[in-house]
């Protein structure tokens, strides 16, 4: 449980330190909205190091996958577009294959 929420936090510091930036440039922000971006982009980093996998690699890719469905909450929550039937259906995908990559058994 601590992994799913530890993957949680670290998409939704990635997705919001990218927002940051997608709001100066897309959105005509304030260029000042790109320091809190660099924080949370930081923390995004940071967090994704506590993920306890016996490479980086492992943690990176299975990251992945809760990535894509932590960006679609973001979609819904943070700009109000529900995500269609195909978006969760291939989140849903992408969380099986993340399952897989971090808890699939390996041989020794």
């Amino acid at each position: 449980m601590l992994t799913l929420c530890l993957y949680l936090a670290a998409g939704f510091a990635e997705i919001a330190g990218c927002f940051a930036f997608w709001a100066w440039l897309r959105l005509d922000r304030s260029i000042w909205w790109i320091i809190p971006g660099l924080f949370s982009l930081v923390l995004f980093a940071f967090i994704l190091t506590r993920i306890d996998s016996d490479s980086a690699g492992r943690a990176y890719a299975a990251y992945g996958g809760v990535y894509i469905t932590a960006s679609l909450i973001w979609m819904r929550l943070f700009e109000g577009r529900s995500p269609d039937r195909w978006e969760l259906a291939g989140a849903a995908i992408c969380l099986c294959g993340a399952a897989l990559i971090l808890w699939g058994p390996r041989s020794t």
